[in-house]
């Protein structure tokens, strides 16, 4: 499975009523640690089934980030039944993102 992309129209669709478990990447064309850790959750996609990946382009799309109090990126939020569980902020190792999301899924 690969990430979807997010707008601030179907968040609520995709994230707030998914019936997974779904990691928000919030990120823009711009930040060079957001494109490092873009591969990394496209392979995280691949691997966990049961969590949803998707991406957020903060240019594009400001509303939500501003909603969820996102301030810098890359900034990682995980919902799960349509509760803000989890905020991971920072490029960081594909081990760190896996361990984060099972801690909190």
């Amino acid at each position: 499975m690969s990430t979807i992309n997010i707008t601030d129209k179907n968040f609520e669709s995709e994230v707030i009523k998914s019936e997974k478990p779904v990691v928000v990447d919030f990120w823009a064309e711009w930040c060079g640690p957001c494109k490092q850790i873009g591969p990394i959750l496209e392979e995280i996609s691949d691997e966990l089934s049961e969590v949803v990946i998707a991406k957020h382009n903060i240019d594009t799309e400001p509303n939500t980030p501003t909603k969820y109090g996102v301030r810098g990126i890359p900034t990682m939020l995980l919902f799960s039944k349509g509760q803000l569980k989890a905020t991971k902020v920072g490029a960081t190792t594909k081990s760190n993102i896996v361990a984060w999301i099972k801690e909190n899924i």
